[in-house]
């Protein structure tokens, strides 16, 4: 029974192989295409742009504009920052090897 099954495979494998290839060739040519745009560092030229937001966001805090904040863009504010944070939190568990503690 098993014998009859890897025939089957063996003799199967190189369309269930071309098929996979065929099927997930666009896929990665499109993961691969935002891959390098969105994973990229910044360049020099974005700097001055991400501090002129930064001022920006200060001068709205600073002038009471966040009260006027829609709940959906509030919502959304606050969902961002969950995942900043908890992108922070995995890093440090990575980066100590564990839950509690340093290994000092």
């Amino acid at each position: 029974m098993a014998q009859g099954l890897a025939q089957r495979l063996a003799a199967r494998g190189p369309q269930l192989l071309s098929a996979a290839l065929a099927y997930s060739k666009p896929r990665l040519a499109t993961f691969w295409y935002y891959a390098k745009v969105e994973l990229a560092p910044p360049t020099p030229a974005e700097i001055p742009r991400a501090v002129d937001s930064m001022k920006a966001m200060v001068r709205a805090f600073q002038s009471g504009r966040l009260a006027q904040l829609t709940v959906k863009e509030a919502l959304r504010n606050g969902l961002v920052a969950t995942e900043v944070l908890m992108w922070f939190y995995i890093g440090e568990i990575i980066g100590k090897g564990g839950l509690i503690g340093y290994n000092v």
